[in-house]
C-alpha cells in the first residue's frame, strides 16, 4: 500500500522504479572515501509526517555510487507525492551519519516530468564546499511477469592485481531513451583467475529491457578491491533478443576496453565472455506459492554465551529490565510477529545455544528453550519469549559460539521434504562473536541446496565483519572450494534500528520489513532451482492435514 494512504481510495495509475546516483560527493572518511548510501522517505498525505520507504544498499570507498536496490513506488497521476532522499554513510558505530547535508526534496511527478524521467539535483548545507550532486531517474516497470535465467563465463580476461590474478565480476546496465544506462545486476565476484565461470542468476525481463527486447544492454567486467577502487577491465553489449539466441547456440562476446584500444596499435582485446545457458520462465510470485500452500516453517535460535553480559546486569543484552524489552526480545519479537502470520500450525521450535545446563552443567549449542527434548515447539512468538525468559533464570550463560550445530539441525528437517509444500526459515540472534566460522560456512553451503533460509540478526556493538561475509551479498559463501548454490543468509545489525526518538513501534516495522526483504526472493530461487512451479491454491474449505514436521 502507498505510504499516502491514497491506495484506500483510488487505482495506482502504475508502478514507477526510481534508480539513485550520486556524483562528487563530500568525503568525510579519514584514511578512505565514504560509505554512501540513500534513504527514501514519503510524506503521509493524512498526517504530513515523514516515514521511511526503504533504503539503497550501502557502497563501500566511494564518491560516486551507483546504487543498484531499487524504489518501486505506486504512482498516483492525480495526487502530489512527496519525496525526501536522505543521503547518508554508514557510521561504524552505532548509527546512520548523515553526513551533514541537508535531505533533498521533491515530488514523483518532478521525476516522471523531469527530461527524460531524470531530474539531477546539488546537495548543498556544508560551507564553502560542494557536497556533490544526486540523480535521480523514473522508469514506469512493464507488466511483463518474464524472468530469464543465465550463466557467463569468461577467458583470458587482462591480469590487474600485482600479486595475483583478477577477482572479476560482471555488471550489467540497461540503456535509457537519453543514451544514458541503469545498473540492473551484479554477479558474485570470483577470486583468483582470469577464467572465471560465475553463477547462474536470474533476472526479470523488466529490469534487463523493460519489455523493449533490442534495447541495449551494456555488460562491464570489472576486477573487484577490497578498498572499493575496482579496476575496469572492459566492456561489451548485446540486447535481450541477441541474449536469447542463447537457448540454441554458444554466444562468445569480446571485452573490449576503449583506452587500451586507442593507446595500443595490437590490440585485440582484453578476453572474452561466453554466455553458456540462456532460458526464460514466466515469473511466478511469493504470492503465488503461499496462495498454492507452500507453509513457511520458522525455528529460532538465541545467543546464551558470556560474551552477552550477566542477564542481572543492565549492561547486558539479556537484561531483563521491567520497564523496557531486551535488544534479543525486541528482535524476536518485531520479526516473530510478522512470520508466524505465514505458518499454519504457530508452533516455533526454538532453541538456545552455548550454555551451561542443569543440573551437571553440560554445555550446549542447541538446546530446547522450553526444556522438552522431545518437543521443542513453543506456541506463537510469545510462547518462543516466555520459554527465552525462563530459560535465562536457569541455565548458566557461557560459550564457545558455534551456529553449525542448529543450522544442520534445521537442515536435516528441510532435507526430508523438497518438493516445495514446506519451506524452512531459521532466525539466529546473536552478538555476533562466533567461533566455528569454517564449520558454519560448509553447514550454509551444504544447506543452499535445501529449501530453508536463514536470518542473523546482530545485537550489541560487535562490528560483525563475519556475519556480513555469511551474508554472501559481495562474495558468495564458500567452503573447501564448494561455492553455496543460493545466498541463503540474510543478516542485519539490530543497532541501526535503535530510534533515538523513542519511538519502537516505527523502527521495529523496518526492522522487521528489512530482515524478511529477501525471504520471498530465496524461496523463488529455491522454487526456481528445482522447476518446482505453485499448486493450484486449495479449495475454500480444505480437508485439515497433518502439521509439517519441525526441527
Amino acid at each position: 500500500m502507498s505510504l499516502s494512504g491514497a491506495s484506500e481510495r483510488s487505482v495506482p495509475a502504475t508502478k514507477i522504479e526510481i534508480t539513485v546516483s550520486c556524483r562528487n560527493l563530500l568525503d568525510l572518511d579519514t584514511f578512505s572515501k565514504s560509505d554512501p548510501m540513500v534513504v527514501l522517505y514519503m510524506q503521509s498525505r493524512a498526517s504530513q509526517e515523514w516515514r521511511e520507504f526503504g533504503r539503497t544498499e550501502v557502497i563501500d570507498n566511494t564518491l560516486n555510487p551507483d546504487f543498484v536496490r531499487k524504489f518501486v513506488l505506486d504512482y498516483f497521476f492525480e495526487e502530489k507525492q512527496n519525496l525526501r532522499f536522505d543521503n547518508a554513510r554508514l557510521a561504524r558505530p552505532p548509527d546512520l551519519d548523515q553526513l551533514g547535508i541537508p535531505p533533498t526534496f521533491l515530488a514523483l511527478g518532478e521525476v516522471i516530468g523531469g527530461q527524460g524521467s531524470r531530474v539531477e539535483r546539488s546537495l548543498t548545507g556544508v560551507p564553502g564546499k560542494k557536497c556533490g550532486t544526486i540523480l535521480l531517474t523514473a522508469e514506469e516497470l512493464s507488466n511483463c511477469r518474464d524472468i530469464a535465467t543465465m550463466q557467463l563465463c569468461a577467458n583470458k580476461l587482462d591480469k590487474k592485481d600485482f600479486f595475483g590474478k583478477s577477482d572479476p565480476f560482471l555488471v550489467f546496465y540497461r540503456s535509457n531513451e537519453d543514451g544514458t544506462f541503469t545498473i540492473c545486476h551484479k554477479t558474485e565476484v570470483v577470486k583468483n583467475t582470469l577464467n572465471p565461470v560465475w553463477q547462474p542468476f536470474s533476472i526479470p525481463v523488466r529490469a534487463l529491457c523493460n519489455g523493449d527486447y533490442d534495447r541495449t544492454v551494456k555488460i562491464d567486467v570489472y576486477d573487484w578491491d577490497r578498498d572499493g577502487s575496482h579496476d575496469f577491465i572492459g566492456e561489451f553489449t548485446t540486447s535481450y533478443r541477441e541474449l536469447s539466441k542463447a537457448q540454441s547456440q554458444f554466444t562468445v562476446y569480446e571485452v573490449l576496453n576503449p583506452r587500451k584500444k586507442c593507446k595500443k596499435k595490437k590490440y585485440i582485446n582484453s578476453g572474452t565472455v561466453t554466455l553458456l545457458s540462456f532460458s526464460v520462465d514466466s515469473e511466478f510470485t511469493f504470492v503465488d506459492y503461499i496462495k498454492g500452500g507452500t507453509q513457511l516453517n520458522f525455528t529460532v535460535a538465541i545467543d546464551f554465551t558470556a560474551s552477552n553480559g550477566n542477564p542481572l546486569q543492565p549492561t547486558s543484552l539479556h537484561y531483563m529490565s521491567p520497564y523496557q524489552l531486551s535488544a534479543y526480545a525486541m528482535a524476536l519479537k518485531a520479526v516473530g510477529e510478522i512470520i508466524q502470520d505465514y505458518d499454519s500450525d504457530k508452533l516455533f521450535p526454538a532453541y538456545g545455544f552455548g550454555a551451561k545446563l542443569p543440573p551437571e552443567g553440560r554445555i550446549s549449542h542447541q538446546f530446547p528453550l522450553n526444556n522438552n527434548d522431545e518437543d521443542p515447539n513453543c506456541a506463537g512468538i510469545e510462547g518462543v519469549l516466555e520459554s527465552y525468559f525462563q530459560s535465562l533464570r536457569t541455565v548458566q550463560l557461557y560459550g564457545p559460539t558455534y551456529f553449525a550445530p542448529v543450522i544442520n539441525q534445521v537442515a536435516r528437517v528441510a532435507a526430508k521434504i523438497s518438493d516445495g509444500s514446506q519451506y524452512y526459515v531459521l532466525l539466529i540472534i546473536t552478538d555476533g562473536v562466533i567461533s566455528d566460522m569454517t564449520q558454519t560456512k560448509e553447514a550454509i553451503v551444504s544447506a543452499s541446496s535445501l529449501p530453508m533460509s536463514i536470518i542473523i540478526v546482530g545485537v550489541g556493538p560487535a562490528m560483525f565483519e563475519a556475519m556480513e561475509e555469511l551474508d554472501g551479498d559481495d562474495v558468495r559463501v564458500s567452503s573447501r572450494g564448494r561455492y553455496a548454490e543460493r545466498d541463503i543468509v540474510q543478516f542485519v545489525p539490530f543497532r541501526d534500528y535503535v530510534d533515538r526518538s523513542g519511538n519502537q513501534v516505527l523502527s521495529m516495522a523496518r526492522l522487521a520489513k528489512d530482515v524478511l526483504a529477501e525471504i520471498p526472493e530465496q524461496l523463488l530461487s529455491y522454487m526456481r532451482t528445482r522447476d518446482i512451479q505453485p499448486r493450484a491454491p486449495p479449495p475454500v474449505n480444505p480437508s485439515p492435514t497433518s502439521a509439517p514436521e519441525q526441527p
